[in-house]
């Protein structure tokens, strides 16, 4: 059963179409990469997807529900969770309240609730207060909760807005360049825990320019070229197809 569908999604910016007609569909459970040249519209599908930006035509579903239009916060509690191309992160909040941001979004607790301290909200206090260690635990953060998020080194940095997405208990993980600006042993560190999370059950898309850690951790590969998709098949076809070899290399260097 797929978990998200695109059905024939477009966007345009005047007259500019950054995503052209784009289908596809992932199961729960799969690890699916989405790879393409710099400017092939993968981050405006993500925001597509995401309810960042609405399309101009075709329709997301998640869960067999369609969610199109629908605000950003209100998919993150269908259960879709996100990370972000350039970090997003409150640099003057510790590390333990930067994710536990992503647990409150998730609940839904309101100021007046709070305010009252009824015995919802304390419940939901705690439970938001589980949530947030259970996501810092998970990424290794928890030994830095009480720093402030600007004192992080970056490569932790990458892990607080994954811990911060997982604190919302997503049903799919979106992550956006999550190895840009990593070395070389902190994306091998990265890679390894990206698998260790499909492995609990977790369903990733996972968009990245950095092609050995997509063929090397994903089961299948969606490629766009100029908002289109050109390819949609497991790495080692993706690899030799000459469409996707054309969109990054061109047609003397494939020739």
């Amino acid at each position: 059963m797929a978990l998200l569908e695109i059905d024939r999604v477009t966007r345009r910016f005047g007259g500019l179409v950054a995503v052209d007609d784009v289908s596809g569909a992932i199961a729960e459970g799969e690890l699916v990469g989405l790879i393409g040249p710099n400017g092939a519209g993968k981050t405006t599908l993500f925001n597509v997807i995401c309810g960042f930006t609405p399309p101009s035509s075709g329709e997301v579903r998640f869960a067999g529900e369609p969610i199109t239009g629908l605000r950003p916060w209100r998919i993150c509690r269908r259960g879709i969770g996100r990370t972000f191309q350039n970090l997003r992160l409150f640099p003057n909040m510790t590390v333990f309240d930067n994710v536990s941001v992503g647990a409150v979004g998730r609940l839904g607790i309101g100021p007046f609730e709070s305010l009252l301290r009824t015995r919802a909200a304390r419940d939901r206090a705690a439970d938001v207060s589980a949530r947030t260690w259970q996501a810092l635990e998970r990424t290794g953060l928890a030994p830095y909760a009480h720093l402030l998020a600007a004192d992080l080194p970056y490569g932790r940095r990458k892990y607080l807005e994954i811990a911060r997405a997982l604190a919302t208990g997503p049903r799919l993980l979106v992550l956006d360049e999550p190895a840009a600006g990593l070395n070389e042993t902190e994306t091998a560190e990265l890679a390894r825990f990206i698998r260790t999370l499909h492995a609990e059950g977790l369903t990733i898309l996972l968009v990245e320019h950095d092609m050995s850690l997509v063929m090397g951790i994903c089961q299948r590969v969606m490629v766009l070229a100029s908002g289109r998709k050109i390819a949609d098949a497991p790495p080692s076809v993706v690899q030799q197809d000459p469409l996707v070899l054309e969109a990054y290399l061109g047609t003397e260097e494939v020739a």
